[in-house]
């Protein structure tokens, strides 16, 4: 990390504790308690973080509180070059945010490089420009009334982040809320708050005023805990698992605070007939080795036409056992390790459970050791196969596995994609679009998409269904409104 473009990567790393930020201000937790970050490339401690109590969130609420007034005032122009030019320092700091969310979650540079950074900044200018554009007050035609509906700032917004994309996913959040004039407090994963802490300085620089963004790290059943109980906040965001995306509503709607949730998939792939079987077993490929497979819409059910069945998986499996499991800082690596060791184990006790239900292994993935980084949390990716029933078939692993079942015919292989009580994303592989059309509206879930897997763009929206989560997607214009409040405003007119 010589690189003096990467001065600040290590400038940050070098804090002991590195500090939370509310109000404007760096500071230690109140009760000085921390964080251990550890590096999953080897296990090693990577950083000491400030880990955020009930006091300090209570204090970057006030902080919000207090900034929110003066930036909800602002023009939705006036916020927009705010933003853009916090976009702007996004990119030209691109190695630094890419070098530390490698460091921190595991995943390759390049990888951070291509997708995370850069589809942060343009969520930045996307939110910024749908804000200048968006009508925000909308006449009621009446007899007798004259009324309009205003689309308000709702005021302080929570947000909850995951560990697998945390710097993509903070700008997914923030973006549209920051641009409707609300303030935000931000708990990040307790094992990746990095690069949401560098963000910080980043948005110091870009001239956000103090108050407007407040990180607080720390634990889930403490700092968590303390922002999603808060009658104080006007509406809270949640990205995670159902399981706990459900304690989060729960605890929001003891205060009628509302909440949306962008929760956990199991996302299936149908394959019919038709399909060039090398290239889709590529993108399938690609699609479970993508995050070390800790993507929460990736294609791990793959239903597979029986007439192309044993050639799409043969292709898949000698691609998969030729994928380079190594640190994200090689540039050789084509897939780093997962998260934690925890997550590890969650991986390797799914895989010995699936088998047990009677699974079997099409390629055998698991545990594996890296020369060099011995503790790191290092797995191969696995394909099983087997009934539809079983649990790996079933159940969200979050790692690199994915799970084939051979079908032969459509309306039995739509219902089973349907049985899942999931509703994220799944895709549609066909030449022949009529059909692919045609099955992928049938498909319960947020998105469908076809001859492709995860694909995302400012525009098109992304939200789940049933457990995959509820109160609207991101990434398109209907996420900006989801951050304002509705108002009508009306007077009688005098008799004529």
């Amino acid at each position: 990390m010589g690189d003096a473009r990467l001065g600040a990567v290590v400038d940050l790393l070098s804090q002991s504790p590195i500090p939370l930020f509310t109000g404007g201000k760096w500071h230690s937790a109140r009760d000085g308690a921390v964080l251990e970050v550890l590096n999953p490339a080897d296990g090693n401690r990577l950083a000491t973080v400030s880990a955020a109590g009930p006091a300090d969130v209570d204090e970057a609420i006030e902080a919000a509180w207090s900034a929110f007034g003066q930036w909800s005032s602002l023009s939705a122009k006036d916020r927009a070059v705010v933003l853009h030019r916090l976009a702007d320092l996004v990119e030209a700091r691109a190695d630094e945010i890419a070098t530390l969310e490698s460091l921190d979650v595991g995943k390759p540079v390049s990888d951070a490089m291509e997708f995370d950074v850069p589809f942060a900044a343009q969520g930045f200018r996307y939110f910024a420009d749908v804000s200048v554009h968006a009508r925000r007050s909308e006449p009621i035609a009446l007899s007798g009334i004259e009324a309009r509906q205003v689309h308000l700032a709702r005021g302080p917004v929570g947000f909850i982040f995951p560990w697998n994309f945390p710097f993509m996913l903070l700008a997914w959040g923030t973006a549209p809320a920051l641009a409707a004039g609300n303030t935000v407090i931000v708990k990040p994963a307790e094992l990746t708050p990095l690069t949401s802490l560098f963000f910080c300085q980043l948005a110091e620089e870009a001239g956000i005023p103090p108050g407007v963004i407040n990180m607080v790290p720390g634990l889930g059943g403490t700092a968590g805990t303390a922002l999603s109980t808060s009658p104080r906040i006007r509406l809270i965001s949640f990205t995670g698992s159902p399981g706990v995306g459900k304690l989060v509503a729960e605890a929001a709607s003891r205060n009628l605070v509302p909440s949306k949730l962008e929760l956990g998939g199991k996302g299936a792939a149908v394959v019919f007939d038709d399909v060039d079987v090398q290239e889709t077993a590529k993108a399938l490929t690609s699609a479970i080795t993508l995050n070390a497979g800790q993507v929460c819409c990736t294609a791990t059910r793959w239903m597979i036409h029986e007439r192309v069945f044993d050639d799409l998986v043969a292709g898949a499996c000698k691609l998969l056992a030729g994928t380079i499991v190594g640190p994200g800082s090689d540039e050789h690596t084509t897939m780093g390790p997962v998260v934690s060791e925890i997550q590890r184990r969650r991986i390797l006790d799914y895989l010995d459970r699936g088998t047990s239900e009677g699974a079997s292994f099409l390629l055998q993935g698991g545990q594996t050791l890296v020369p060099g980084y011995e503790n790191g949390y290092y797995v191969t990716p696995a394909l099983l196969t087997g009934l539809p029933d079983n649990i790996c078939a079933r159940e969200e692993i979050f790692g690199p596995v994915a799970y084939a079942i051979p079908f032969c015919d459509e309306a039995k292989v739509i219902e089973l994609v349907n049985s899942s009580p999931y509703g994220l994303a799944n895709s549609v592989w066909s030449s022949d679009l009529d059909r692919a059309n045609r099955v992928a509206e049938r498909l319960v879930a947020g998105s469908s998409w076809i001859n492709a897997h995860n694909v995302f763009a400012y525009g098109l929206p992304y939200g789940g269904v049933n457990l995959s989560g509820w109160g609207g997607g991101v990434n398109a214009a209907d996420t900006y409104f989801d951050y304002l409040r509705k108002q009508t405003v009306a007077r009688p007119l005098p008799p004529r």
